[in-house]
């Protein structure tokens, strides 16, 4: 019976890597980039999320919001807040990474400068998070309390259920975004070749920064369903997180995005299990270990292509 908890819980964890994972394959799999700055808007859209939640803007932001507004419309505010926080980040990295680079070379695909300054983002993002708040993890209270049903002698948490309803409920809507609109149409063109689609009319200026603003609300839903249900904050979060997901992408296989859910809930499982049988402090072997077997075996991953942006939207 414990191990079934274990793997309902593992389920619920990778509800939130799906939404990490997805970010990444949507850079990787459209731009063929990888995108470093996905772990600092996971982390921004949860740190302002407690923060609005938990008078983190200081005491005249607490009295302006927190004693007028009700709970539920703070709740509103949060969320708000979260989401064009992450968005507002994710352009301006756009701005000063891929675009910059496509203007003054052609294709930013082709140079490690936008790796390199989305890095650098990164941690500029961290840092200032860390000159704000400090390096100290931070709790929130959740309204939910230990919102819980019982099935059998199994414990399911009702704010765990919904984040991996909600995440996959979400990522399936994207997936028939991108196969049935036209925005999609032209993502899938510039996935398969930026100058082609470009020649074939597809504005490519406009169309970039879509993919920025999907990837900033993947992240921020991400961040606002991670502090919901595990009620803690920090500047490292998003490395944390990113770092077992983008073994989930790669494990389903890059540019894939059914494949980075399938991944992103097999490394969520492996963690919870693995934490179960061996503890905490070496969680991380055995998913980057079924990774590295994996990518032995089968190179792309389970449900990769042999080039990116090939048909896996």
């Amino acid at each position: 019976m414990l191990l079934l908890q274990q793997i309902i819980n593992g389920l619920m964890l990778g509800g939130v890597y799906v939404m990490v994972a997805v970010a990444f394959t949507l850079t990787i799999g459209m731009l063929n980039f990888l995108n470093f700055t996905i772990p600092a808007l996971f982390m921004i859209s949860a740190m302002m999320f407690w923060a609005t939640m938990s008078g983190g803007f200081g005491e005249g932001f607490d009295a302006l919001f927190g004693s007028v507004l009700p709970i539920g419309a703070q709740w509103v505010v949060a969320v708000v807040l979260a989401l064009l926080a992450a968005v507002l980040c994710s352009l301006i990295i756009e701005r000063f990474t891929y675009r910059y680079m496509r203007t003054r070379y052609g294709d930013a695909t082709e140079h490690a400068i936008p790796l390199v300054s989305s890095l650098g983002f990164l941690i500029i993002l961290e840092h200032v998070v860390i000159m704000i708040w400090g390096t100290d993890p931070l709790s929130l209270e959740s309204p939910f309390g230990s919102a819980t049903f019982r099935v059998g002698g199994l414990l399911i948490g009702i704010p765990q259920l919904i984040s991996l309803l909600l995440s996959i409920a979400i990522v399936a809507a994207l997936h028939q975004l991108l196969k049935r609109t036209k925005i999609g149409r032209a993502l899938r063109s510039i996935a398969e070749n930026p100058d082609t689609a470009l020649l074939l009319g597809v504005d490519v200026k406009r169309i970039v920064p879509v993919v920025y603003v999907v990837t900033g609300l993947l992240c921020a839903i991400a961040g606002i369903l991670f502090t919901i249900n595990y009620r803690t904050v920090g500047p490292y979060m998003g490395e944390q997180v990113a770092t077992i997901a983008i073994a989930g992408m790669v494990l389903g296989g890059l540019g894939n995005i059914w494949g980075a859910i399938i991944g992103g809930l097999i490394v969520g499982l492996l963690e919870a299990l693995a934490t179960y049988w061996f503890g905490a402090d070496i969680v991380k072997v055995p998913i980057w270990g079924l990774l590295l077997l994996v990518l032995v075996i089968k190179p792309t991953g389970l449900f990769g292509q042999s080039a990116i942006g090939k048909g896996k939207f």
